[in-house]
């Protein structure tokens, strides 16, 4: 027996998008009019969103309808992230229990004098980013030193862990060899460096407007008077984690070789027993759980929506009244952008609107780079500010607070969207305009 059998696609419409809207009414609107952000639990909010986008499709019995919703739930990327949550949360607390996060943090007090150490954090963030291509890894090694930081010194702890996903964004939309520039670059037939000059026209002064600002805060930002030694050999692990994340090893190795590390350094140091080690994995690991549960009811609740239409219908309507190249690039940023919002996932956004972002490109004779610029810088915005986002979902999980509070801190991502809305409607640059 096949395990759905597919009648013919629903016909896309508004109401095929309306489960993305009873989540961010129940979570998001609840929240802020009751000012508290745990009020509504994230999970719950996910939980009423998909039974009743189960509820509205149409064409499938209630067995293929849930059989639909599971086929979303178990997609290779959501699995992968499940798997990056899990040796996230094994490694994040080896770590601190073993006091690799303490010698981190001190490490950095000592570096860093006080009025740059928001920049300092930002520009860490930025440059491994950049050297890695992924903001998720970038979030995974950088996160617990930022919560270790706004312990000890007066710093809120959402504003530390925005600096930290704000900047991770930066080498994700930028670098040559992030997923996005690649699917971007592909999809548009461009060189990767031609995109890379076109876009660090309109992201780099954003990021500078941003650091200005981490500096001029930073002018208040006061450390203990007395900070501890730094305890070296417990620094190792993570020097580990960022040095192979640099060198481009895959974000699951990452953590695999900081969690193998954290342990035997651990042991070595008698700061760690062996079952401690153990315990200290399997704290982390459940802690991560409902990240996961979040991450697969997100995953069903958005192949729903992809399967009712809901995409297509989007794209439809938007791309039917462009009449002008200043329209034609602001229905790429929207297209990208919405469908970011439908799939929680910046590359399968952009391989989704890609091919239209290509026929509009011929169309209205834009500028390839330009275009490819567009489309990954705002999957790169709606991915860096959307709750439910693996990027900031594995942050809020790593700090323990909630995602919206992160959202409210977040500087980078809102610069560079609007310094790339300002670059379509001024038509900048020109020489790619």
């Amino acid at each position: 027996m096949p395990l759905i059998d597919t009648p013919p696609k629903p016909q896309g419409n508004w109401w095929a998008l309306s489960p993305l809207m009873v989540f961010l009414c129940l979570y998001l609107v609840t929240s802020l009019l009751v000012n508290d952000f745990y009020k509504v639990p994230i999970t719950v909010a996910f939980l009423v969103s998909s039974g009743y986008a189960i509820a509205i499709t149409g064409g499938l019995s209630l067995e293929q309808r849930i059989l639909r919703f599971s086929m979303g739930a178990g997609d290779k990327n959501i699995l992968l992230m499940v798997w990056i949550f899990i040796l996230a949360g094994a490694f994040a607390q080896s770590a601190r229990q073993m006091g690799a996060i303490d010698a981190t943090v001190n490490l950095t007090l000592h570096l860093l004098p006080d009025n740059l150490l928001l920049a300092g954090i930002f520009i860490a963030a930025c440059f491994i980013s950049l050297s890695i291509g992924t903001s998720v890894g970038t979030i995974v090694a950088l996160t617990p030193v930022a919560v270790g930081l706004a312990e000890k010194t007066d710093v809120a702890l959402p504003y530390m862990v925005a600096i930290v996903v704000g900047g991770s964004f930066f080498g994700d939309n930028l670098s040559f060899i992030s997923d996005t520039t690649i699917a971007a670059t592909q999809t548009l037939n461009c060189r990767m460096k031609d995109k890379f000059r076109a876009n660090s026209l309109i992201v780099v002064p954003a990021a500078i407007i941003v650091l200005c600002i981490y500096i001029v805060q930073g002018l208040s930002v006061s450390v203990p008077a007395q900070v501890e030694p730094v305890e070296w050999l417990k620094v190792i692990p993570y020097l580990i984690v960022l040095g192979t994340a640099i060198a481009g090893v895959n974000v699951v190795l990452v953590l695999l070789l900081g969690i193998i590390s954290t342990g035997l350094i651990g042991i070595c140091t008698e700061a760690l027993g062996f079952f401690d080690w153990f315990g200290a994995m399997g704290t982390g690991i459940t802690g991560m759980g409902e990240l996961i549960i979040i991450t697969l009811l997100a995953g069903g609740m958005l192949e729903i929506i992809r399967y009712n239409g809901g995409i297509d219908f989007i794209i439809s309507r938007m791309t039917r009244h462009v009449r002008s190249k200043r329209g034609a690039e602001l229905s790429i940023a929207a297209l990208v952008g919405i469908a970011n919002l439908c799939t929680a996932n910046n590359t399968i956004a952009i391989i989704t609107i890609g091919p239209i972002a290509k026929d509009i490109a011929r169309r209205f004779h834009l500028n390839r780079r330009k275009a490819a610029s567009i489309l990954d810088t705002f999957s790169c915005l709606v991915q860096g500010i959307i709750p439910y986002g693996a990027q900031m979902l594995i942050a809020a999980g790593l700090a323990g607070i909630s995602p919206l509070l992160i959202i409210g801190n977040l500087y980078y991502p809102f610069c560079m969207g609007t310094c790339a809305l300002l670059a379509i409607w001024v038509r900048y640059p020109k020489r790619y305009s």
